[in-house]
């Protein structure tokens, strides 16, 4: 089985090690015990939203790319633990998608193509 926990303290711990940097750097930046950092990185210990955020913070990583990462090595870890499972279609998320989309314009709060684009810029 595969633990969130430990995946998200790899890619936190990867993160702080392409800067070169001590984990008593970022534990000092972040605000959070040297020790508690140390449990996160390996694993050990679920960090809160408010812990991930100081830590990306302090790391200068927005939280997304950490997610991003953790999100990649899970798929690996399910393809690799269940192969039928990670190429099984999920049926009915598209017409779902759909029907939220269509919700939303009919709510006229779905945003402009434009706005879309422009914030991914």
């Amino acid at each position: 089985m595969v633990l969130l926990r430990r995946l998200l303290g790899d890619e936190l711990r990867r993160q702080r090690l392409r800067q070169h940097r001590t984990l008593r750097e970022v534990s000092s930046a972040a605000r959070v015990s040297l020790g508690y950092l140390s449990e996160v990185e390996r694993g050990q210990k679920e960090a809160s939203s408010e812990l991930l955020s100081s830590i990306c913070t302090a790391l200068e990583v927005p939280l997304s790319v950490v997610m991003r990462g953790v999100s990649n090595e899970l798929a690996v870890a399910e393809r690799a633990a269940a192969p039928a499972l990670a190429v099984a279609p999920v049926t009915g998320v598209d017409e779902r998608a759909e029907r939220v989309a269509a919700d939303l314009v009919a709510a006229d709060i779905a945003p402009d193509a434009a706005d879309v684009v422009a914030s991914a810029a």
